[in-house]
């Protein structure tokens, strides 16, 4: 067949399709953007992989961009794959800037914003929230009889603030709040870094009970702290994390954390983007995938 002549033609020549000539005919590359901000922390790990397994199979290739927490590098990052009109984009996070918002308004492909959910989608939304969430942990930790809860968190992006906003509300429900069980730091987080956290916290609040951390990097690094000063874990120290990474079942002892579905995540806003493209937009946007 005619076809057939033009592939081994092309094949021979060592012919390569111009995209940008193809997205100029089409108007859209086969491409989905993925703007995730780390490529180190684990949590992202999970949310790829719902993203790689959802998009197998389709036409459709993923092309990653990490803006490394930097609300500025994002805007910059939406402007370039405004450039390659993308079929279709995944955002991490609610929080972009006014000028990122509109980049992504203007770009006319089907959108989801992944990781948390909230009153305000620029398309679509799947995740779950971060304050409800972070207050049912430290809810569930008040009636076991733990009073000094400490919170410790790294990085400091929008979502660990919203945990802290729910570990806060919890705390102050229950009339436990005080500032001095407080730490927190803007260094990406790190196992060895909850270790420093906790010094930290026992240097201004020795009577700690327990400790709610943002994630369960520092969780990890909490226990092996308490380890080093021998304090018995859970009953000098009851340890929270968030995500509940695969580790956290496995240590020893095993550690509470909140589940999330990142896989899920990842998973559902594919599957979203791609439907949408077919025209077949969900009926709901936003969708809540809830914690335990």
């Amino acid at each position: 067949s005619k076809r057939e002549r033009v592939a081994s033609a092309a094949k021979e020549l060592g012919y390569v399709p111009n995209l940008a000539a193809r997205a100029l005919a089409s108007q859209r590359t086969e491409v989905i953007g993925v703007l995730i901000p780390s490529l180190t922390n684990n949590v992202f790990s999970d949310v790829l992989r719902g993203i790689y397994d959802a998009s197998e199979g389709s036409r459709y290739s993923i092309q990653l961009a990490n803006t490394r927490y930097s609300i500025l590098q994002e805007e910059q990052l939406l402007r370039l794959f405004q450039a390659q009109k993308p079929a279709g984009l995944i955002v991490t996070g609610i929080d972009q800037t006014a000028e990122s918002r509109a980049v992504m308004e203007a770009m006319n492909c089907p959108i989801a914003q992944i990781m948390e959910v909230g009153p305000d989608p620029v398309d679509m939304m799947v995740g779950f929230s971060h304050y409800d969430a972070a207050f049912a942990a430290v809810s569930h930790l008040i009636p076991q009889g733990y009073q000094r809860i400490g919170f410790v968190g790294a990085q400091m992006d929008p979502r660990v603030q919203r945990r802290f906003g729910g570990y806060r509300d919890a705390m102050k429900a229950a009339s436990l709040f005080d500032p001095r069980l407080i730490v927190t730091t803007p260094v990406p987080t790190s196992i060895t870094l909850g270790g420093s956290l906790l010094a930290d916290l026992l240097s201004k609040a020795p009577d700690t009970d327990a400790v709610f951390c943002g994630n369960d990097d520092l969780a990890l690094g909490v226990l092996f702290e308490c380890q080093r000063r021998h304090l018995s874990v859970p009953e000098d120290m009851a340890i929270v994390g968030f995500n509940d990474l695969e580790f956290m079942a496995s240590a020893v002892p095993p550690l509470t954390s909140v589940r999330t579905n990142r896989y899920e995540m990842g998973r559902s806003a594919v599957t979203m983007v791609l439907a949408a493209i077919d025209g077949n937009r969900p009926p709901e946007p936003v969708v809540d995938l809830g914690f335990q």
